[in-house]
């Protein structure tokens, strides 16, 4: 049970390891600050965005909404939010980008995405929690920012470190010449470990950051940022409080994003006095 010990703490020991060399990365994010491990190249992201956007469309099940009471709103903010981005800290990578809007015909699914590359996709279910274009701003701006700030290439590296150290893990297990069932067990709680003590709370800093520029975004788009608050209060609303535990969970609960945003908003605020309003015109109903 010693050895079971010591080669657990040197386990976290190198995956605590991992997380701080994620925190040592080769980038920085212009807005926070932030440092990022990123191991892939921005191309690679963006072949990768573009072929999981060609399976998203060319699949029988997604019908690509033709209506234009659904359309015509949805380009009207997502033109305006890439608009901002490109005048924004992240105006290189948002230049580069080829940028591309798909409305999804499903009344069921409350979702929206940003693949590498700005490939965007709303789902028409997000229309009655967003309620007005302004709060389709605010869901827009957060996913654009994963997008730009290259969080899915970051969770990548994350996970490639992660897998990596539990891998030297397991043949120092082997090497030891330790009993079989407690190197098991050892890989199992360090994995468990990674993912909660590292790879969990990596996200969760992801979903932050992305409200978090996200609203200065939507401000500079035109979009009263209040808007998010708004936003995520009907989200919590409509999932009845019934949210996962936020330390096994990897986004935030809505009460944290709601103070965090307010915490926030005078510096959004700031952007959106600056520029000419935009109107929070209404979303159309969904069944």
């Amino acid at each position: 049970m010693e050895k079971f010990t010591t080669f657990l703490q040197s386990g976290l020991a190198l995956v605590m390891a991992a997380g701080l060399a994620g925190l040592a990365g080769c980038e920085t994010n212009p807005y926070t600050g932030r440092s990022q491990l990123l191991m892939t190249s921005v191309d690679q992201e963006m072949q990768m965005g573009a072929q999981a956007y060609s399976q998203v469309k060319n699949d029988p099940k997604m019908h690509q909404s033709q209506d234009p009471r659904e359309v015509e709103p949805v380009r009207r903010v997502a033109a305006r939010i890439i608009e901002a981005a490109k005048q924004s800290k992240y105006a290189e990578m948002a230049n580069q980008f080829q940028w591309e809007v798909t409305v999804i015909k499903d009344d069921k699914t409350m979702n929206a995405f940003a693949l590498p590359g700005g490939k965007i996709a709303v789902y028409t279910g997000i229309f009655p929690v967003a309620k007005t274009e302004a709060g389709l701003a605010a869901v827009l701006g957060h996913e654009v920012t994963h997008a730009l700030a290259r969080h899915g290439a970051e969770r990548m590296s994350q996970g490639q470190l992660t897998n990596v150290t539990l891998q030297v893990l397991g043949a120092a297990a082997g090497a030891a010449g330790g009993n079989a069932m407690i190197g098991r067990g050892a890989m199992a709680a360090l994995g468990a470990g990674a993912q909660v003590g590292v790879l969990l709370p990596f996200s969760r800093k992801h979903e932050s950051e992305a409200d978090y520029i996200g609203i200065l975004l939507a401000a500079g788009a035109g979009y009263d940022p209040r808007e998010s608050v708004l936003l995520w209060e009907r989200m919590e609303q409509l999932s009845g409080g019934a949210s996962p535990s936020e330390f096994l969970s990897t986004h935030p609960n809505h009460e944290t994003r709601i103070i965090q945003l307010k915490k926030w908003m005078p510096e959004a605020m700031a952007i959106f006095q600056t520029k000419p309003p935009v109107p929070a015109a209404l979303l159309p109903t969904v069944q």
